[in-house]
């Protein structure tokens, strides 16, 4: 319940890179997905993050878009678009940049991805 009341369950956009620093603050795990309007390979990302943020309700799942916060993905080093931001306690400690860890094909599987948040142990996978 506490975790719904904070935003968990659902995948949604925050408008701000203000909004990110308080959404990371009250969550333990957030993957944060800094997207494109014009870049196909966020929708195929969205859809993922779609499925995986209803299954994973310990973990919150967030969008921003990239091009409105230039002063966060300079600070986190974003330079590939779709990169996740994959945040433990409020810090950084990890980053699925493209699709190089999901096999480097647009076709990888939402359990790809799921493994992959798995070993930044940024959700409960078994």
């Amino acid at each position: 319940k506490e975790w719904l009341s904070k935003g968990h369950g659902e995948y949604r956009e925050i408008p701000s890179e203000r909004d990110f620093f308080q959404e990371v603050k009250e969550s333990k795990n957030v993957v944060c997905h800094f997207y494109r309007d014009t870049t196909f390979r966020c929708q195929i990302m969205d859809k993922h993050l779609t499925v995986l943020a209803k299954k994973h309700i310990e973990t919150k799942f967030l969008k921003l878009n990239a091009e409105k916060s230039p002063f966060l993905c300079e600070r986190l080093r974003i330079k590939v678009i779709p990169t996740l931001a994959l945040v433990k306690d409020g810090k950084t400690q990890d980053y699925v940049v493209g699709f190089t860890d999901l096999g480097n094909t647009d076709d990888f599987t939402t359990e790809t991805l799921e493994w992959r948040l798995g070993c930044a142990d940024v959700i409960n996978y078994r």
